[in-house]
């Protein structure tokens, strides 16, 4: 076995027993798999894992701490659409009556605020990320 040497199960398994979410949860055992003497094909096919994902997954254990190794690295992603300064205004438009802003209908629906953004922003999104916009309070 070359990587993990320096590596404890029982610090790995503490970790498990801590974890507050299904990645870092899969991760860990993972890492414990292959310090029990599974080798990366085995655990990749057990877990559906790419073999280059666990690679990267048991070097972040070999160089960082098990409480950092088991976090998402932060990814900037997709710029919004939509400026902080178009949301705000959004958000003012979904706090009133969607009659006020000329549509015939009394509530705000993902379907009806997907048409709105659309007309007054020229920004297209699907009903799913209208619904995030709307969990996420705009």
């Amino acid at each position: 076995m070359e990587k993990l040497d320096d590596v404890s199960a029982d610090d790995l398994r503490d970790a498990l027993s801590d974890a507050t979410t299904a990645k870092e949860a899969k991760r860990l055992v993972v890492a414990l798999d292959y310090k029990a003497g599974h080798s990366v094909d085995d655990v990749s096919d057990r877990y559906g894992i790419p073999r280059s994902t666990l690679y990267a997954w048991l070097e972040r254990f070999e160089t960082e701490s098990v409480d950092t190794a088991i976090i998402d690295e932060h990814r900037s992603g997709r710029p919004p659409k939509l400026s902080e300064e178009a949301r705000a205004e959004l958000r003012a438009d979904v706090a009133a009556s969607p009659t006020r802003h000329g549509h015939d209908a009394d509530e705000w629906t993902t379907a009806l605020l997907r048409q709105h953004i659309e007309q007054q922003y020229d920004v297209s999104y699907s009903e799913g990320h209208v619904r995030r916009l709307l969990r996420q309070k705009l």
